[in-house]
């Protein structure tokens, strides 16, 4: 039997897990030496653009392919009259994240933007040149693009194969009871990801082999993928991805434009690059779709919910199914006795919606936090008190508890470091020294905590450095550092003496890094790893009569700081080089596997909680919004890294702060097209539409949500602060706006 080790749950605030390390490839990054997709350059490279349709609906009839061939340096060009034929169909949909894509499979136009031509050549600014010539013309048809005249469908799931209709209790004998019953209805714009580094690809073929440089956020599943496409096994597949500017969900989805290039690149014999522009994001690789919603809150005479209804219609594509789940984020918070949510879908001529950061809990909380304070309001009560009063400390339908005891404290700390008690109740009563009405405005944020299954392997060196492995993915987040620490940690090492592998799908299956559970996935299997190799290493100490350790295997032994101690006494150690070089090893090498305990996930409701506070400040006469200041607490269970950490929870409030004020497609409803597709008209917040980011991290301890207690932080930001912003600009304005983004013709018209 394997002595006991102290493992990562006994926390050692040392220089390990709970560190605010900095990130270990922010040098690189910083100085331009990290290689993202679009900068690998192998020999005999070839550049693609994708021709992409002008019209929303219709066909193309023609295309002049001579005229494009014909320009100097334009290799060969992709029509569905010569594209290669695929192993598989790309209108059949793959098991997880699988989606319809466009591959040239034919003619028709199905959205805006969708890829119609590939043009190959020796330089991109020929192949952008030679997809310019190519002249398309069409067979239009008139575009769906809204209520009037989408086709509306109930759905047979919605987000990642949810239900889309969650029910308990009598919802109308809840109504019927209530004193007060408040309903409304709000709207949610179509959003799309605008990473700083777009969805970009390297393919090149080696016989039935192919290697792609591509950001990428789940690297094994993606190479079963594309191994699917082309008819050769997932091991023939090989993804390197150790930078990704940005993913918020997009890149864990396979897309065509990407799918052609490795097209290409098989059928011409060379490494083939394709870029998209940022133009041509708006479409074939998802987004966050419209949403019509609405709420029926009824209270009692004590300001009680007695029946919460919650029903969304959300916007598809023509072809396939990601209904955005926004109904669902009134499931889990507040405590109902009766409550029903439902979803209703749309089909428009649009490309595929896809999970975009806080998929459906984005969208959804938005309406349910401003409702929750129209029935603050309607029952005289103060929006936190209304809160308390009503937040769920079990899960609503299923009674699994909750850690109720964090969000309490959430709501306690945010509001005393906002000064929340200083709030007077009725709107337009505050302004600042220049006259500006000021408001103040908060929201509940929630958001659940996945686990993916992953894999990582720990290798202990004869000097006794550590190499760990797992093929896992950075977007920014910073998961190179805080996974680096977790490894260190179970290995009882300093991080520098760790070196960390990591963003190539040789490695070890790391999952997928979504649903903000990567930390915890991946790093679980890390822990693993590094306990499987200090749990060998153990045994052989306490069973070697020449060790400080022998006899010790019932006692137990604590790693530290590259030694094994003798739990029962300290002085009594021995260093990790000295056990190997006895032990005539010039390695150890572990391995370790990561899941979720199914009976804990049934037993026990798992989630990070949180509390956003905001300030705005409007001017009365020309209604322009600024948010002033945002204050978030959070509880996620243990922290690996603090500095990262506060890093995501600004990134949460700040995307927030932009789905309030700023983002929203807008599509002419003549052609279908999107007009504002880039970063000068879709408007994101900048440095100063954000003067004052306070977040808070509030201690929590969840012994059942895993093993390491690790819960995610990158998406529940964006949660609390929507609600939070438009509830301010209703208290500083006392105009109550249901439809976002927020605008000036909302307030003074």
């Amino acid at each position: 039997m394997s002595p006991d080790v102290t493992s990562m749950q006994n926390t050692r605030y040392g220089s390990n897990a709970g560190q605010p390390l900095t990130r270990r490839d922010g040098l690189l990054k910083v100085t331009g030496r990290a290689t993202y997709a679009a900068d690998n350059n192998p020999d005999g490279l070839l550049h693609a653009v994708t021709a992409v349709s002008a019209i929303a609906r219709g066909r193309v009839t023609a295309l002049d392919v001579a005229a494009a061939k014909a320009h100097p340096g334009v290799v060969e060009v992709l029509t569905p009259e010569n594209r290669p034929p695929l192993a598989h169909d790309p209108d059949v949909k793959m098991e997880r994240f699988g989606f319809r894509i466009e591959v040239l499979q034919d003619n028709s136009v199905r959205y805006a933007n969708q890829p119609i031509a590939l043009v190959v050549a020796e330089t991109l600014e020929a192949a952008a040149e030679g997809a310019a010539l190519l002249n398309p013309q069409y067979e239009i048809e008139e575009p769906r693009t809204g209520l009037d005249n989408g086709v509306r469908f109930d759905p047979a799931a919605v987000g990642i194969g949810a239900s889309p209709r969650s029910a308990h209790g009598d919802l109308e004998a809840g109504m019927a009871r209530a004193v007060r019953v408040i309903e409304a209805d709000y709207e949610t714009p179509a959003q799309y990801h605008n990473a700083m580094e777009p969805h970009a690809v390297v393919a090149q073929w080696d016989g039935d082999k192919l290697t792609l440089d591509m950001p990428n956020q789940a690297l094994a599943m993606s190479c079963a993928s594309y191994a699917a496409y082309f008819g050769i096994p997932p091991e023939n597949v090989v993804i390197r991805s150790p930078f990704l500017g940005g993913g918020f969900g997009s890149k864990a989805i396979l897309n065509g434009p990407q799918i052609l290039a490795m097209i290409a690149a098989r059928m011409l014999g060379r490494p083939v690059k394709l870029a998209l522009s940022r133009s041509q994001m708006y479409g074939p690789v998802g987004h966050r779709g419209n949403t019509w919603q609405t709420l029926r809150i009824g209270v009692d005479e004590e300001g009680q919910i007695t029946a919460l209804h919650h029903r969304a219609l959300s916007a598809t594509s023509s072809f396939d199914d990601f209904i955005e789940p926004a109904a669902n984020a009134s499931t889990h918070l507040y405590a109902s006795p009766a409550l029903l949510s439902e979803h209703q879908a749309i089909r428009l001529d649009v490309g595929t919606p896809g999970p975009m950061r806080a998929p459906g809990e984005a969208s959804g909380s938005a309406a349910l936090e401003v409702a929750m304070d129209e029935a603050a309001e309607a029952c005289g009560m103060d929006p936190l008190e209304f809160r308390l009063k009503n937040y769920a400390e079990k899960e609503p339908g299923t009674g699994r508890p909750y850690s109720s005891k964090a969000l309490r404290e959430c709501y306690a700390e945010g509001a005393r470091r906002f000064g929340w008690a200083s709030r007077p109740l009725a709107p337009r009563r505050l302004r600042d020294e220049d006259g500006f009405l000021v408001g103040w405005g908060m929201g509940t944020a929630l958001f659940p905590c996945p686990h993916f299954p992953a894999q990582a392997r720990a290798t202990l060196r004869a000097d006794g450095t550590a190499l760990v492995e797992t093929a896992g993915v950075d977007m920014g987040q910073g998961a190179w550092t805080a996974l680096a620490q977790i490894a260190a940690e179970s290995l009882g090492l300093d991080p520098d003496k760790v070196e960390f592998h990591s963003g190539v799908s040789t490695l070890p299956d790391a999952g997928v890094a979504g649903g903000s559970a990567h930390t915890a996935s991946a790093g679980l299997a890390l822990h693993n790893a590094g306990r499987d190799v200090i749990d060998q290493l153990a045994a052989f100490a306490t069973n070697d009569p020449a060790s400080p350790l022998f006899g010790a295997g019932n006692i137990g032994v604590v790693a530290r700081a590259g030694r094994l101690h003798r739990r029962d006494d300290e002085s009594r150690s021995e260093a990790y080089a000295e056990l190997l070089a006895r032990a005539g090893q010039r390695e150890i090498v572990g391995t370790g596997q990561s899941a979720r305990d199914p009976q804990l996930g049934q037993a026990y409701a798992m989630y990070s909680h949180g509390a956003v506070f905001a300030e705005v400040k409007v001017d009365p006469d020309l209604g322009q919004v600024r948010v002033t200041r945002l204050v978030g607490a959070f509880a996620a269970g243990r922290i690996i890294n603090p500095r990262l950490v506060e890093s995501q929870y600004f990134g949460g409030m700040i995307w927030g702060a932009s789905f309030a004020l700023h983002e929203e497609a807008i599509i002419d409803r003549r052609t279908g097209r999107i007009m504002n597709a880039d970063l000068a008209e879709y408007h994101v917040p900048v440095n100063a539409d954000m003067p004052s980011l306070e977040a808070i991290l509030i201690p929590e301890e969840d012994p059942y949500v895993n093993p390491l207690g690790v819960k995610g932080v990158g998406e529940i930001g964006v949660t609390g602060t929507v609600g939070a912003v438009a509830n301010a600009v209703w208290h500083a304005t006392g105009v109550r706006v249901r439809k976002f983004p927020i605008r000036i013709e909302n307030l003074i018209g």
